[in-house]
């Protein structure tokens, strides 16, 4: 619950200042007028689910903080790359800034969200 949480509020966040100074001035054509809830409710599950069975679980089994941090930012990195670098390679006018960008995101967000399930979760077994 706590990676979900971190990992939605830290993105609402990220989307609301990005968009406007990053990616509606380097793809506004490419970008929806409207917010399509279904499919990213869909991506935010799914990816949520990826950040526990790839970074968080891993991690306790080894109880380093380090490995949720470390497997979540590969993880994180791996995805957005894979988003961006498909996007960059079959879109016209996909801009590698955002590809850049996007990347380094995706590894900053996914390790923190990854290191605040492990932290989350670690404190409730102690205190079970």
């Amino acid at each position: 619950m706590s990676s979900g949480l971190v990992f939605l509020g830290c993105d609402a966040v990220w989307l609301s200042l990005a968009a406007g100074r990053l990616y509606r001035p380097r793809l506004g054509a490419l970008l929806r007028d409207d917010f399509a809830v279904g499919p990213a409710a869909l991506f935010y599950v799914i990816y949520i689910v990826g950040i526990l069975v790839f970074a968080v679980f891993p991690a306790l089994e080894t109880g380093r903080w380090t490995t949720a941090l470390g497997r979540g930012a590969l993880l994180g990195f791996v995805a957005y790359a894979t988003y961006d670098l498909t996007n960059q390679a079959t879109l016209r006018g996909w801009s590698a800034v955002v590809s850049a960008v996007d990347m380094g995101w995706g590894a900053i967000l996914t390790g923190a969200a990854s290191l605040a399930g492990f932290a989350a979760i670690r404190w409730l077994l102690i205190r079970a």
